[in-house]
């Protein structure tokens, strides 16, 4: 594929010419370009300081001590929309293992490349189309080679957030680590610790999205060099821990090739991290050994290890929640013609309409992690078929044909539990019969609930909620245990 210098790239490095300034493309547009891919965003370097870049480009910004001013270029394309240009730099010292603490403006390429990270990153692309590349990086892309610059270590010492960045890359591009780099990433591992939590998960999000089978060799990767540990500690709980008869891998494994199968069919973020967590409990709950051994509740455990790994992480509060709610009912038991359409209506009551579908790919994942030969086997289509023919029936308070506010002025009674209590009850009730969603029926019901004892209704909707919770038929105790389950 050819990739064409943009012309809002051509226009920034003529008006930076004209006015006699130094102008090189460089960093991760330059490596894309070799490998002939399209690049995910541009970058300018030049001899121009930063008051001089502005005075060229009034509609920029320049909010940092880096030197590097954003360009508005008022392109569509959001990899265009603001290009960065950034005055020629050498950096010294890393207190924070993060951000240099001294940095000059120089006039020479070479000494702006040798600050990169990565020699694949370390090349740059000079007006005239030539490539200036001091630390041979266009040898390494040719031999699919992640190398840092000068001396590994001492690359992570300046910036430890660049031990992920290694793996990330590699996983992304399908390259290998070069030995001496690996060696340094093993070494500096621990200085993950003193990376701020947003950034760690900045770059794990990046490995988990990367494609062809990258994402599970990122995590396999981040346990080999020891990174895994300052990461998602909770996952390493599962190395060696074999399981029962119904699965080949051990839990480490089995989590790992789970999130294979999400990333290969292109699941989303959530499904993905879901995949990776959804037996993240197990080893916790482990009762036995050998081929009877189980994991009661397992997934009640896993779901709270979720939330709290996620939330270390700093995830947003919905990915947080949601990737909590799939990994906490992933497990579910449906066989044809033990579980009714009522028993469906339940599932989708308790689960959510908005990740019913979510939800089903979790459990391809956990399938196929398992070494089973079909994702979807005729029981989950079933399955499937059957949440398609009851989702429009009414599973929620909200869509029961009476509301809160109904209940109050027809029993002419005050806000409180006990209006809760009988809309439970209600939709109880609507859950085995849709048809008794009308609101004459409705009304009278409501009616003979308020005639009942607060003990009374309180027993009713216990006993409302508890059905609502199980998705199994009568013969739920002998199959959970079966199937190692509780």
């Amino acid at each position: 594929m050819k990739v064409e210098i943009p012309q809002e790239i051509k226009s920034i490095l003529k008006t930076l010419g004209k006015e006699g300034f130094e102008t090189y493309i460089v960093g991760g547009c330059v490596r894309d370009l070799l490998l002939k891919r399209k690049p995910k965003d541009w970058d300018v370097a030049t001899n121009a300081k930063p008051p001089e870049i502005q005075k060229l480009f009034p509609e920029s910004i320049y909010e940092n001590t880096f030197g590097t001013v954003g360009v508005k270029t008022g392109a569509e394309d959001a990899t265009l929309a603001i290009v960065e240009v950034t005055t020629l730099r050498r950096e010294e010292k890393y207190s924070d293992y993060r951000h240099p603490d001294v940095i000059e403006f120089t006039n020479t390429i070479e000494e702006d490349l040798a600050r990169r990270d990565f020699t694949v990153n370390a090349i740059a692309l000079d007006k005239d189309g030539n490539y200036i590349d001091p630390w041979n990086g266009e040898k390494d892309l040719k031999d699919k080679i992640i190398r840092a610059v000068r001396d590994p270590e001492g690359r992570f010492q300046e910036d430890a957030l660049r031990l992920m960045r290694a793996i990330r890359f590699a996983v992304q591009l399908n390259f290998e680590i070069e030995p001496k780099t690996e060696s340094a990433i093993k070494k500096q591992a621990g200085l993950l610790r003193v990376i701020a939590k947003e950034r760690i998960r900045d770059e794990f999000i990046k490995i988990i999205l990367a494609s062809d089978g990258g994402s599970a060799r990122g995590i396999y990767m981040l346990e080999k060099l020891g990174l895994l540990e300052y990461i998602v500690k909770e996952l390493r709980e599962g190395i060696g821990i074999g399981q029962n008869k119904h699965h080949i891998y051990t839990v480490f494994e089995h989590n790992v090739r789970a999130l294979d199968y999400a990333a290969q069919n292109d699941y989303s973020l959530e499904i993905r991290l879901a995949s990776l967590l959804h037996d993240v409990g197990k080893p916790r709950t482990k009762a036995g050994d050998g081929p009877d051994s189980t994991f009661y509740n397992h997934e009640v455990v896993g779901g709270r290890m979720t939330y709290d790994i996620l939330n270390r992480l700093r995830f947003p509060k919905r990915v947080i929640e949601y990737v909590t709610h799939l990994v906490r009912y992933h497990l579910f038991y449906y066989n044809v013609g033990e579980v009714s359409e009522a028993g469906v209506r339940r599932f989708i009551s308790r689960v959510g309409t908005e990740c019913i579908e979510d939800l089903l790919k979790v459990r391809e994942a956990d399938r196929i992690g398992s070494g089973v030969p079909k994702a979807v086997p005729y029981k989950l289509r079933h399955l499937k078929f059957m949440i398609e023919k009851v989702k429009t029936d009414p599973i929620s308070p909200k869509m029961i044909k009476i509301n809160g506010n109904d209940l109050m002025k027809l029993l002419n009674i005050e806000p409180g539990p006990k209006v809760g209590k009988i809309l439970a009850v209600l939709l109880e009730e609507i859950l085995d019969n849709p048809k008794k969603n009308e609101k004459e029926w409705l009304e009278e019901q409501a009616k003979e609930l308020n005639k009942r004892t607060e003990a009374e209704l309180e027993t009713m909707a216990e006993a409302a909620k508890k059905r609502k919770e199980e998705f199994e038929s009568g013969v739920e105790e002998e199959m959970k245990k079966k199937y190692y389950v509780k």
